[in-house]
């Protein structure tokens, strides 16, 4: 296949890329300046037009949408949380204008989501949930919605609502084993509250699993199917970093110190991945304590 990535050389891309080349998949990476890796042809663009790259798609088997800033960056003032939205809403439309102008359209088209669509509180949510009314819900609304006009061409539209993805490099969990690395770990706040996650094996080979499944199509939850709290996590990673376990940091301090951002740590929902175990997706690892093992072992 010829694999179009966009925000290919970011950390999901880079796994991704990996895996289709170890396939021996042609991949062409959308960069705004990064650097190529071996095997991969890279493609200047803006990242809001589609000048000088828009023909491309007409060589294309899969396109895939990874583009958008880190929720990580912070602090989350207006002016991030405006590249936030620019930099998954501007992509998504240049992607489907170039699509829309293509002699020889792609047969599928992956879309990048977050798992937070479904709002920061509620009963067990799944694929069929509505979106809440929160800022990062109605963030992946946007998101999503900037390339819906692909599935009126005829093409096959994957929708990934993906969860914080758990790795030995790159993603958060280094950023998540910090406290306890230093032996400050315990739960944050409450700890009641949903700790969602996914290996990045799992996440890799579920996005492969969705584009060679034929009828796959819409939207689908990455995300662990053995769902854990705040507190159930954490003392799982400090059981997998031989660290003790403490006591809980209070909310107040978390939102003192984060603003807005401390509700992507203290709020969370509980999501399950049914479509995607429906589709016959069987997953490397099931529970936090496989996959910790696995990346800290």
């Amino acid at each position: 296949m010829k694999v179009l990535i966009a925000g290919g050389s970011g950390f999901l891309g880079h796994a991704l890329t990996k895996s289709l080349l170890q396939d021996g998949h042609k991949i062409y990476i959308l960069t705004r300046g990064a650097p190529a890796m071996d095997g991969t042809q890279v493609v200047q663009w803006d990242a809001k037009t589609t000048g000088g790259w828009g023909g491309l798609v007409n060589d294309m088997d899969v396109v895939v949408n990874l583009a958008g800033k880190s929720l990580s960056a912070w602090p989350w003032t207006a002016a991030v949380k405006r590249d936030f939205h620019d930099s998954r809403i501007l992509p998504g439309l240049a992607l489907a204008q170039a699509i829309l102008q293509a002699d020889s359209r792609p047969g599928i088209f992956v879309q990048a989501s977050g798992i937070n669509h479904y709002g920061l509180s509620g009963g067990m949510a799944d694929e069929s949930t509505p979106p809440g009314d929160d800022f990062l819900a109605q963030l992946t609304v946007k998101w999503e919605a900037a390339t819906q006009s692909i599935e009126g061409l005829g093409v096959r539209r994957i929708i990934l609502r993906t969860a914080p993805v758990l790795a030995k490099e790159g993603g958060l969990l280094s950023l998540m084993a910090l406290p306890i690395k230093l032996f400050a770990g315990g739960p944050l706040g409450s700890g009641k509250q949903a700790a969602p996650w996914i290996h990045i094996n799992d996440w890799v080979g579920g996005v492969r699993h969705l584009i060679e499944k034929q009828d796959a199509q819409g939207a689908y939850n990455l995300i662990a199917p053995a769902p854990v709290s705040n507190a159930e996590f954490n003392r799982t990673l400090a059981g997998a970093l031989h660290r003790p376990y403490w006591f809980p940091t209070p909310a107040f301090l978390m939102r003192t110190l984060l603003g807005e951002m401390s509700a992507l740590i203290l709020e969370g929902r509980f999501t399950q991945p049914k479509r995607l175990i429906q589709s016959g997706y069987r997953y490397q690892f099931e529970d936090a304590r496989e996959a910790l093992s696995d990346l800290f072992g």
